[in-house]
């Protein structure tokens, strides 16, 4: 029985499983980590961390599987997409990691934005409007005000290859990584010297482009005793975290769909057409699979919407509070009683784009309790689900069934909700949370031949437990919908007002 170590590099913690070649999940572990916001804006985090944390989560998979480091065929990783870790030819990084999260760079997007003719032609050239969160901003924003860890760099990384470089010491993109960056070529899956050129962005310093399952060195010694494991155990090139997911998903069959409920959110279909829609945020990137994409929409604050709520309404571990918390929201009728939460805590990238826009709630009255309180926030993350959800369907992608992944596929009641928000049956496979690093496990695992490609995968993950959408809670969310809908422009407008100069959004 050969076995595979996968692991899903996320903002707050990485995610490590153990799986074997018949994608049975025999170990997990998570280890978090901190992230610093030094001004409104920035986020980063000390790649030090993902790799200690890599380590302990490694060694905990083998442990409770009672496997040995003899027994490991391959390792996979994957990570959060669009965070920035310049490394030095040996790997080392040159400074913080600059999260996704991170948006300094608006100045240097709207720059871009300007520079190009304006929002429509950079959408034509890159497939979307760069924000100040995007790869090409942060590249500029550094060679602005750091030139010296520039001149220290020799590869701009993505949190993947970091992992990748540290533990192999090969400087490569995987190519889902790289197509997010706006610079790919996405025929060929290559740099495209003609986007860089028109962005001024130098090739030098961009790792060459590997495709997800290439094999692209062995563990040296010194990772594979930080991981516990051999000597030479072959690494994939691995991938970010969404196209992770949509294969940890079993969604691999173009026209399948799946939802994350994680820190952030998204939609993804699996298709094999590259087109973006770039007036609503939703880009596609090339999935591992060859000749296939992954076409997302992503929305910046999903679970940390229930997060943020569970931390000011109630004490004690998250768990138990979040779990009392949605127990206590089950009790509230679908509608919450004519509550509605706007889930745009970070600004958002899908279905629109705005850096700037925040969230809220609108309707509160003296009758609400609590638990309307998070029902309505469970409600306003489906619907704006919804509208990406929509955006796809308006453009052929019309997926009736929807796989769901993330943290709030545990979450009965958050399941329900999302059904009837969308009018869609919700599938849940065996280990919803665990799906970004079962993608990278089982990546390895057709990276050297233990799994015949990636078709194959959709056998090995099947979906356990079906949820289909009530017509009443249905109609009810039909009107919370059209209410977020409503309230979108407003919102907008008050957090433009609102908005600090680090805020201020690119030219759009």
């Amino acid at each position: 029985m050969a076995l595979f170590v996968g692991h899903d590099l996320g903002t707050g913690g990485d995610k490590a499983v153990l799986v074997d070649d018949r994608g049975r999940l025999l170990g997990s572990a998570f280890e978090p980590y901190p992230i610093e916001h030094l001004q409104p804006g920035w986020a980063e985090q000390d790649p030090r961390d993902f790799w200690e944390a890599v380590g302990a989560t490694t060694r905990r998979v083998l442990d409770e599987a009672g496997a040995g480091p003899g027994d490991v065929r391959a390792v996979g990783f994957a990570a959060q997409m669009l965070t920035m870790v310049p490394v030095d030819r040996w790997g080392e990084p040159t400074r913080p990691a600059i999260s996704w999260l991170d948006s300094r760079a608006e100045v240097e997007a709207r720059r871009l934005v300007r520079r190009l003719g304006g929002p429509r032609v950079v959408a034509a050239l890159a497939g979307a409007v760069p924000s100040g969160k995007d790869v090409l901003c942060k590249l500029a924003w550094l060679r602005a005000h750091e030139p010296d860890v520039v001149a220290r760099t020799a590869a701009f990384c993505d949190a993947t290859g970091f992992l990748v470089a540290r533990a192999t010491g090969a400087l490569v993109a995987d190519d889902t990584a790289a197509g997010a960056t706006g610079l790919l070529d996405r025929r060929t899956r290559t740099w495209d010297r003609r986007l860089a050129l028109a962005t001024r962005t130098p090739l030098r310093g961009l790792p060459p482009v590997r495709s997800c399952a290439d094999v692209v060195g062995g563990l040296r010694p010194a990772a594979a005793r930080d991981l516990g494991l051999r000597a030479g155990t072959p690494v994939v090139a691995g991938m970010g975290d969404v196209p992770a997911a949509l294969v940890g998903s079993g969604a691999v069959r173009p026209g399948d769909v799946h939802v994350c409920l994680g820190t952030s959110g998204w939609v993804c279909v699996t298709t094999p057409t590259g087109r973006d829609l770039a007036r609503h945020g939703v880009f596609a990137l090339p999935a591992p699979q060859p000749g296939l994409f992954a076409l997302v929409g992503e929305m910046e604050t999903a679970g940390e919407c229930l997060d943020w709520i569970a931390t000011r309404l109630a004490e004690g571990d998250d768990h138990a509070r979040i779990g009392a918390l949605l127990d206590e929201a089950g009790s509230v009728p679908a509608g919450s009683d004519g509550l509605l939460f706007l889930p745009w805590l970070y600004g958002e990238r899908s279905p629109v784009t705005d850096t700037t826009l925040r969230g809220g709630f609108l309707n509160l009255s003296l009758e609400h309790t609590r638990a309307h309180l998070v029902r309505a926030v469970l409600e306003g993350v489906a619907c704006n689900l919804r509208w990406t959800l929509e955006v796809l369907a308006a453009a052929g992608h019309t997926g009736t069934t929807l796989r769901v992944i993330g943290g709030g596929a545990r979450s009965d009641l958050w399941l329900q909700v999302l059904a009837d928000a969308t009018r869609r049956t919700v599938e849940v496979p065996a280990h919803p949370f665990a799906a970004g690093a079962m993608g990278a496990a089982l990546t390895a695992a057709v990276g050297v031949g233990a799994v015949a490609d990636y078709a194959a995968i959709a056998d090995l993950v099947p979906a356990v437990r079906s949820i289909a959408p009530r017509s009443t809670g249905a109609t009810t969310l039909d009107r919370t919908y059209a209410a977020l809908r409503a309230a979108h422009p407003g919102a907008a407008r008050v957090s433009r007002l609102l908005a600090g100069p680090t805020r201020a959004p690119a030219d759009r």
